[in-house]
C-alpha cells in the first residue's frame, strides 16, 4: 500500500511543533547555561531570540520565523548547529530534525562501543530466549548464556571473530549451522551495507569488507551487486551439532536511546521441538569440549524432553 503523501494541513502542523518546540527549549535555559552575561532584568524566561541566533550562527529574524512556524527551510548544519546552541540532549535532537523531516546526521564515535548494565541484566534475564547486542559494524558485544550455548562461546573469540558478518562468510563452522544459509546471507548482506552506508570511509568498517571480500567469494559477489536491504524479522534453522535441528524467530530492535546497537532476539519455535532441545543444552553444565558420550547424553534428555512435552 502506497503512503500518502503530506498535505499542506500535515506540513503546517509540523512546522507549529517545531517552532513550539524551538520556543520551549530557549525559554528552559538561562544564558549562565551558554556561557552569557545575565545583563539587565529579563521580561521573559530563558534566553532571547537574538542570543540563540548568535549562537546558532543564523540571522535573528530567521530564526523568529522558524519559531513562528513560518514557511521556511533549516539545512542539516543549521539544525545541528540550533540543536548545540539549544543543548539539546540526544532524544531532543532526535526530536528536532524529525520535526524538520530530515534524517539526524551520524554523529563520529570517540572510543569503544559500550553495553549499559541494564541492557545486559536484561539479556541475562531471557533465559529461555537466546539474545545478543551487536554493535554499528555488527560485532557482538552482549549476549546471554542461551546465545552462548546454542551458537558458541563469544568469550573465546576475538577481534573480528566476533563479528555478525564474520562468523556468517568466513566462520566455517558458524556456516555449517545454518539451514537455510544461501537463502538468509544475501538478506544479511544487503542489510549490513544499508547499515555501512552511514559509516562510509570509516577504517573500521573498510577493514572488515576487506577481510570478508578476501575469505568468501560469497561475500565478495554479493557486495559487487549493491543491494540493500532492511527485515526486521525472519526465521532461522540450526544444525547444532549436539542438540540437532532447531528453528528460531529472530526479531532485530534498534535501541534508539544507545546509538547504533541493535538487540537481536532469538524465540524457539514449535518446529523441531526447538523450545525442548534448547532447554536440554541450557541444562547442560559448561564444558570445555564436548566428546561423543556427552552427545549422547544429550540427545538422550531431549527425547525424554520432547516426550514428556507429548
Amino acid at each position: 500500500m502506497a503512503t500518502a503523501s503530506p498535505t499542506p494541513v500535515d506540513d503546517d502542523i509540523r512546522r507549529r511543533e517545531f517552532g513550539d518546540f524551538l520556543r520551549s527549549r530557549r525559554e528552559a535555559l538561562t544564558p549562565a547555561q551558554v556561557g552569557l552575561p545575565a545583563g539587565f532584568r529579563r521580561r521573559t524566561p530563558g534566553l532571547r531570540r537574538e542570543e540563540v541566533a548568535m549562537l546558532a550562527g543564523v540571522g535573528a529574524t530567521w530564526y523568529t520565523w522558524l519559531e513562528q512556524g513560518r514557511d521556511v527551510q533549516a539545512s542539516t548544519e543549521v539544525l545541528s548547529g540550533l540543536a548545540d546552541a539549544l543543548r539539546l540532549d540526544p532524544a531532543e535532537r532526535r526530536h528536532l530534525f524529525a520535526l524538520s523531516d530530515k534524517p539526524l546526521p551520524r554523529i563520529a564515535s570517540d572510543g569503544p562501543e559500550q553495553v549499559p548494565a541494564a541492557l545486559q541484566r536484561m539479556l541475562d534475564s531471557l533465559t529461555g530466549q537466546p539474545a545478543q547486542v551487536l554493535g554499528r559494524r555488527w560485532d557482538i558485544l552482549a549476549w546471554n548464556r542461551a546465545a552462548q550455548v546454542l551458537f558458541c562461546d563469544y568469550a573465546r573469540l576475538q577481534g573480528d571473530e566476533r563479528n555478525a558478518m564474520h562468523l556468517a562468510f568466513a566462520d566455517p563452522r558458524h556456516r555449517r549451522m545454518l539451514v537455510d544459509w544461501d537463502a538468509l546471507a544475501p538478506v544479511w548482506l544487503a542489510m549490513f551495507r544499508a547499515d555501512s552506508a552511514r559509516h562510509a570511509g570509516d577504517p573500521d568498517f573498510e577493514r572488515l569488507i576487506a577481510k570478508l571480500k578476501a575469505a568468501s567469494p560469497e561475500f565478495r559477489a554479493g557486495w559487487a551487486r549493491h543491494e540493500v536491504l532492511r527485515q526486521p524479522s525472519s526465521q532461522k534453522r540450526i544444525r547444532h551439532p549436539v542438540a540437532g535441528r532447531m528453528t528460531f524467530e529472530f526479531c532485530n530492535f534498534a535501541m534508539l536511546d544507545q546509538g547504533d546497537l541493535k538487540l537481536v532476539v532469538y524465540t524457539p519455535l514449535v518446529e523441531d521441538g526447538s523450545a525442548a532441545r534448547l532447554e536440554a543444552l541450557l541444562r547442560r553444565k559448561p564444558a570445555a569440549k564436548v566428546g561423543v558420550l556427552a552427545v549422547k547424553t544429550m540427545r538422550k534428555e531431549v527425547a525424554a524432553l520432547r516426550a514428556g512435552a507429548g
